[in-house]
């Protein structure tokens, strides 16, 4: 007889834990309208505009390595509620920062919120969510990723003619999904595998009847507690014992090629890439418009087809087509093309990445590592991508100056074959499978 399940209970507790991620996009796009601004207000230098704009990735390090400790120790709804709170008060910081120092400060300690859900929301949804739709439920939190960076970009868009204080209400309506994320998060239920780890198993029962019928109860009981058996070691040494290396290995070599597959440089410097082919300010803004809803739309597609064509062969597809596209993109910038043309392959990469790179890493992240240390070795995977973002972000100005608009996007074709041939010979297939069938798989345990 089959599993039954109660798919509104789950769906409704993924899209509030997903929050997280919704937040994670209104940080990192709401720099990009308020940036012209901030300029004027603090008289920045170069040096400071790119240390204020990095400061969130230097938070985001910070908020990994407390975030997988914390949800080992303490449950991962704490720490939600925790990132939910810093999100609140930075958001409202930024908005009222008196002068550069405090702005910068109230940015990094967003960044620890940004880091610290970049991790927590999809290890909570993976870990409520039943096996066969595991992808698709993670992938909510890369769906409302997108949809802040989009919601973001057309506030920012609206609020640009309101005057040199416009920053202000940019940073400041970040309070407000806030507070609905901390509202939220208040009412979900802890992990069970959480609990069963703790010895807390009536809670755990209460949480898994919820979501399911008496057999997957007893089901998932049953792979949990035995996954769990032997051991609760949660140190950062056990994340490097040869059983689980190879899980760690391939999850951190995932999140630094989904950074620097140079995407978001697409995401973060379209005004230099249009700028250099002469396209005005105008046009300029409204590719990052288009850009945001090509992103929503197709990570739509991603989260019909994860759990249908599988992990495997949308990362081999999406890296495959990235490093061809760009080519095509570099040949037509060195050749000053016309604007539509470098907008369509702009918005193929971008259609691609949506589709494979973005949503797929953080789904595989969520689910290659064994119950037990799952927390903290999602954390220095999770750390890996934020530390490759600050590298990317900080080199593209350089490498364009010394080798034009166009040169950096030949290396990033490179590390798109790269990480190709990486995903064929080592990432193998998690589709329809528990957490405990793809520890034994990975570890053999």
């Amino acid at each position: 007889m089959a599993q039954q399940f109660n798919y509104s209970y789950i769906t409704g507790i993924s899209f509030i834990s997903a929050l997280g991620g919704y937040l994670f996009g209104f940080d990192f796009a709401v720099i990009s309208g308020a940036l012209p601004f901030l300029r004027i207000t603090f008289a920045l230098s170069a040096w400071w505009e790119g240390f204020l704009t990095g400061s969130l990735a230097l938070g985001c390090m910070v908020g990994c390595l407390a975030a997988g400790k914390m949800a080992d120790r303490y449950g991962r709804k704490p720490g939600l509620m925790l990132a939910a709170l810093i999100f609140t008060i930075s958001s409202t910081g930024m908005a009222l920062s008196s002068g550069l120092t405090v702005f910068v400060i109230m940015r990094f300690a967003a960044g620890i919120g940004v880091g610290m859900a970049s991790i927590l929301s999809p290890l909570y949804i993976a870990e409520i969510s039943p096996a066969h739709v595991r992808g698709r439920n993670v992938s909510i939190n890369q769906l409302t990723i997108v949809t802040g960076i989009l919601v973001t970009n057309l506030v920012n868009y609206t609020l640009a003619d309101k005057g040199d204080e416009a920053w202000r209400w940019m940073f400041g309506l970040g309070a407000v999904p806030s507070l609905l994320f901390l509202l939220g998060v208040a009412w979900l239920p802890e992990s069970p595998r959480w609990l069963i780890g703790r010895g807390r198993t009536e809670e755990a029962e209460r949480t898994l009847r919820r979501i399911g019928d008496e057999q997957f109860v007893r089901a998932s009981f049953s792979d949990i507690t035995a996954s769990l058996k032997g051991t609760l070691s949660q140190s950062y040494r056990a994340v490097f014992e040869k059983a689980v290396r190879p899980a760690v290995i391939v999850g951190i070599t995932l999140a630094v090629f989904q950074q620097l597959c140079g995407i978001n440089i697409v995401f973060n410097y379209t005004s230099t890439i249009f700028a250099s082919v002469g396209a005005d300010l105008n046009t300029q803004l409204s590719e990052t418009i288009f850009i945001g809803i090509v992103n929503l739309v197709f990570t739509l597609v991603a989260m019909w087809q994860v759990d249908k064509l599988g992990r495997r062969p949308l990362m081999l597809a999406g890296s495959l087509g990235l490093s061809v596209v760009y080519i095509v993109l570099a040949f037509l910038l060195r050749n000053q093309a016309a604007t539509g043309w470098i907008s369509f392959f702009v918005l193929l990469a971008i259609a691609m990445y949506a589709t494979s790179l973005a949503p797929v890493t953080w789904v595989l992240i969520s689910e290659i590592f064994p119950n037990r240390i799952r927390g903290v070795a999602s954390s220095i995977a999770v750390l890996a991508l934020w530390g490759a973002y600050f590298i990317l972000v900080f080199t593209f100005p350089v490498l364009a100056e010394e080798l034009g608009t166009y040169g950096p996007f030949y290396l990033y074709a490179g590390i798109c074959a790269l990480g190709f041939l990486f995903i064929r010979s080592k990432v193998k297939e998690t589709k329809g499978q528990t957490l405990e069938q793809l520890e034994h798989q990975l570890t053999g345990h």
